[in-house]
């Protein structure tokens, strides 16, 4: 008997939804639906709706077994700066390792609070917990925070310190409150506090996903378990995540590689997933993505989170456009909303782009606007909002207004920054995406507003003439050399990722091959792949041809590429893990460190024994909560011992490290 799963993928411009046949692995309908940043369930119940309604008659409710989710979303926030104010506690934290947590670098708007307590290397107390310091720092700052991280020095070792400021800030404040312990078990103490902070920056948003996914699935009747796609390819159960959603960090790239297997049918190859705010390069070898056991990267800042190898830039089919003063053109980290889809779904975008031009000044500013998130008034604002901030965001309402009228001064400008991280402005711009429309690549959206946008930036920089007779001419040259950027912007994060070395954008051999050029002086150029690239994502299609004619290779767009993210999460398989040490006592014998006290053993042998078997049991007691069954545990072993002993006497230090592996019940 036959039963199905759903995956369901929210990206930064579209979500996508597909039904796959478990029995047989074949997919049996998909569909898409633009992603409503403002009230994400619009853009879920709706791609829900529509991939449930081309099954109408064929499948029901009770045929669904198993509701999958992917998404950008916290990396996106992430790399975007967007998120919840958050408040970071630092136990026993001096100013050096502040320094080195990047925290004020990372999120500026944090507020960071240091208190005495921590921990010494063994688990013992250096100082006594400072809780009246910690009490007022949170009634100093009750209306002002969303959510705390805390981080305590060597908690890894003893978390009682944290576990406490934990239990004041739910006491105090009631709000989220992410324990650098509960997410690593490395003992780098700034590394862990910026993961804790990032983790407690976007726990609301992801919190908001999954509550819009569960009354989508209601309004369908569905009662299936809920999983989602975490940064290392498994799913876990949606309730386990909430707690966690800086483990979803690349999950949408994650559940892409899986999806990429799945259909091409490569087990080696290198991907690249583009979509509209990130792109997204992996190598993945036997069909499994490799992890980055140093911690994925994100937005410059490397975070604790196991996650695939994989590197990721803001760089996609919304990314927004900026030309210097030379002409050259430079995509930018930042997405914006394109022209042509904004054009597409209110003409009041298009007769505004044709009033700015009849006028023939400041036609840059004349293309940018403002806009709220789709479902913006379903909810209400942050309560730290400024009111002269509520004022300026009620001028903007159902329709997209124009920068200039709302944009006059710096702090209009700044204003409009700020709104924007916190997610509740977006701005709407050129981007490679309303090039595409202007050469005929892209048809889903205005072609009208895109050339209206290309002409008028086209002019603003010098880049398309005066002259009716060459306008339409001029206009695909100047669409063309901004397609040309993506494409060698692209080709040039392929070749540093299948060679594993940076390279300058000047590099006069790489940067001939990325614009397209076989031949340098007297020199002929090739540089081709010796693994196959599959490239997925909503914009391969558009970009990628160009960028494997570069290559000189075809590069595989399988079908049912622009769902692979989708796909890959219907298809996951559970993976929970855990980690026990095992340290030198001062006095002689062992320490085992886990989630609680150290435990105090006088055996080598015996300490490794039982540290052993507890990993596995929290290993498997994890995977069990997440509804796992068919398990199978593993387990690997770090040592460090003295040289010349025999046997487990000479025993300093280890690492045990569980793994279990299972599919969903």
């Amino acid at each position: 008997m036959s039963s199905y799963n759903i995956g369901i993928d929210t990206g930064g411009t579209y979500t996508d939804a597909v039904i796959i046949n478990t029995a047989t692995r074949e997919l049996v309908a998909s569909a898409k639906a633009l992603t409503t940043r403002g009230d994400l369930s619009i853009g879920v119940i709706e791609a829900l709706n529509n991939v449930m309604a081309t099954t109408r008659g064929q499948l029901s409710a009770a045929d669904i077994s198993l509701v999958s989710l992917s998404t950008t979303l916290a990396t996106n926030a992430l790399v975007e700066g967007q998120g919840s104010k958050i408040g970071v506690l630092l136990i026993g934290f001096d100013d050096v390792m502040l320094e080195r947590s990047n925290l004020e670098t990372a999120i500026p708007s944090a507020i960071i609070q240091r208190v005495n307590g921590g921990h010494t290397h063994d688990g013992s107390e250096t100082v006594a917990l400072d809780e009246g310091s910690i009490r007022d720092t949170l009634e100093a700052n009750k209306d002002k925070v969303g959510a705390y991280a805390v981080a305590a020095h060597y908690s890894v070792r003893n978390p009682s310190h944290e576990r406490r400021a934990q239990t004041l800030v739910r006491e105090i404040i009631g709000c989220p409150v992410t324990a650098s312990c509960d997410l690593s078990e490395a003992l780098n103490g700034p590394r862990r506090a910026l993961t804790a902070a990032f983790n407690a920056r976007i726990i609301s948003l992801i919190v908001t996903l999954v509550d819009a996914v569960r009354d989508a699935l209601g309004g369908h009747n569905i009662d299936a378990p809920l999983m989602i796609v975490k940064g290392d390819g498994s799913i876990a159960s949606a309730d386990t995540v909430v707690e966690k959603p800086i483990e979803t960090i690349l999950s949408g790239p994650a559940a892409s590689v899986i999806g990429a297997n799945f259909l091409s049918g490569e087990s080696d190859f290198i991907i690249s997933d583009i979509g509209g705010t990130t792109t997204d390069v992996a190598i993945v070898k036997n069909g499994w993505p490799e992890l980055n056991e140093a911690g994925s990267v994100i937005g410059g800042f490397r975070t604790m989170v196991n996650a695939i190898d994989m590197q990721t830039i803001g760089l996609g089919g919304d990314s927004a456009i900026e030309i210097d003063h030379r002409g050259r053109i430079h995509l930018q980290a930042n997405r914006v909303v394109p022209l042509a889809l904004l054009g597409h779904r209110w003409p009041s975008v298009i007769k505004d782009l044709k009033h700015s031009l009849s006028q023939g000044m400041g036609l840059g500013a004349a293309t940018m606007f403002l806009l709220r998130p789709d479902g913006f008034d379903r909810h209400p604002l942050p309560a730290d909002i400024s009111d002269a901030d509520r004022q300026f965001l009620n001028i903007i309402t159902n329709e997209p207004v124009r920068w200039s009228q709302l944009v006059n001064r710096v702090s209009d400008r700044n204003r409009v920054t700020r709104l924007v991280d916190r997610g509740l402005l977006q701005i709407g711009g050129f981007t490679p995406s309303d090039a595409a429309h202007v050469l005929d690549r892209q048809s889903q959206w205005s072609r009208e507003a895109a050339e209206l946008v290309c002409l008028m930036i086209g002019r603003s920089h010098g880049k398309v003439s005066y002259n009716d007779a060459n306008i339409d001419i001029e206009c695909r040259t100047f669409a063309q050399e901004v397609f040309d950027a993506m494409v060698a912007k692209s080709t040039h994060l392929l070749l540093e990722r299948l060679s594993g070395h940076s390279y300058p954008q000047d590099d006069p051999i790489i940067s001939s091959i990325t614009h397209g050029s076989t031949q340098l002086g007297d020199l002929n150029l090739a540089l081709t792949p010796r693994i196959p690239l599959v490239a997925v994502g909503g914009p391969a299609q558009v970009f990628y041809g160009d960028v494997g004619s570069r290559l000189g290779i075809t590069p595989i767009t399988p079908q049912g590429s622009e769902v692979a993210n989708a796909i890959g999460a219907a298809i996951g398989m559970i993976k929970a893990n855990a980690t026990v040490e095992i340290s030198s006592a001062e006095q002689g014998g062992y320490r085992i460190h886990h989630d609680g006290k150290p435990i105090f053993i006088s055996s080598p042998s015996e300490a490794l024994e039982k540290a052993t078997a507890m990993a596995k049991a929290i290993a498997t007691e994890k995977a069990e909560a997440m509804s796992a069954q068919n398990l199978s545990i593993s387990s690997e072993l770090e040592r460090l011992d003295i040289p010349g002993m025999e046997g487990d006497a000479g025993l300093i230090s280890a690492k045990i490290t569980a793994n279990c592996l299972g599919s969903i019940k």
